[in-house]
């Protein structure tokens, strides 16, 4: 019997070692990497929830207002020629002291800024914005500009002396959030050229021209996500996404009677403002 020669052994070494480092790397990748990036997630949700057990910073409160006005761009205001438009203020409550009492560098607010704005409608009319409101002008028509930039963001007033040199036409909030933040959402241009009927001449200045226009309100009821972002004196970061699901109907008539009030419930955990961990 012939027995195999092997002539080229340093090649098939080669191979050999080639192989070994093809299989390593593939179970460092597919396995080992996998593995790993599982056990850091897993910590890093550990992380988040330990911290996050008692929040510092949560939503007490969301209070909406809306109504509806009408512009007379008429040359002698004989409301022949009206802007129809929706608004709506939104004041937001947050709570710092269940987890910590007293006022310190935790919780206390260093910056804060919105971002992540979008709003969704019912169809296509009008013109849908959203941006800062003074508190000054709650609850009453104010038109306000559309937001530059992609994030609104708020002056911190610490001390007395610059509460009583701040500009509040401005996004302003409180340190010790002793004040809400507030907003302003414009839904302009939901019908143009509108005219008053000819038998009253009148019309209202108020949710109740929705209606009197033939505005249905299942076109206009939006929904509004933003996210809220907190930097405290310590310098951590703290977020928390806000989704309103605003429906301007009700058993009473709504808007359409004038105005509506609501009142957000903020009983859940996703009303909580999330540490980063870093």
């Amino acid at each position: 019997m012939k027995k195999i020669r092997i002539k080229h052994h340093k090649t098939i070494l080669t191979i050999f070692i080639l192989l070994l480092c093809v299989l390593s790397f593939l179970y460092y990748d597919l396995i080992f990497k996998v593995s790993y990036a599982k056990s850091e997630f897993s910590t890093q949700v550990e992380k988040i929830a330990e911290q996050n057990e008692n929040p510092i910073f949560k939503i007490q409160k969301i209070l909406i207002y809306s109504s509806a006005n009408a512009i007379d761009k008429s040359e002698n205001e004989s409301l022949q020629d009206l802007s129809i438009l929706q608004y709506s203020d939104i004041a937001i409550t947050i709570d710092n002291t269940s987890a910590v009492y007293d006022l310190t560098n935790e919780n206390t607010v260093k910056d804060l800024y919105i971002d992540n704005i979008n709003i969704t409608t019912g169809s296509d009319k009008g013109h849908q914005y959203v941006n800062y409101k003074s508190a000054f002008d709650f609850a009453k028509y104010k038109e306000i500009d559309e937001l530059d930039g992609d994030k609104i963001e708020y002056n911190i007033v610490s001390t007395n002396d610059e509460n009583n040199n701040t500009d509040y036409e401005q996004p302003t909030f409180y340190a010790d959030c002793s004040n809400p933040i507030t907003l302003g959402y414009m839904n302009q241009d939901i019908i143009t050229n509108y005219a008053a009927s000819s038998d009253s001449n009148t019309i209202s200045f108020n949710g109740k021209v929705l209606q009197e226009a033939g505005i249905n309100l299942n076109d206009i009821n939006y929904t509004l996500n933003f996210t809220i972002h907190i930097i405290n004196n310590l310098n951590e970061e703290f977020i928390c996404p806000v989704r309103l699901k605003v429906d301007l109907s009700g058993d009473d008539g709504g808007i359409y009677k004038g105005e509506k009030n609501e009142n957000i419930s903020v009983s859940g955990y996703e009303y909580n403002f999330i540490k980063i961990v870093k």
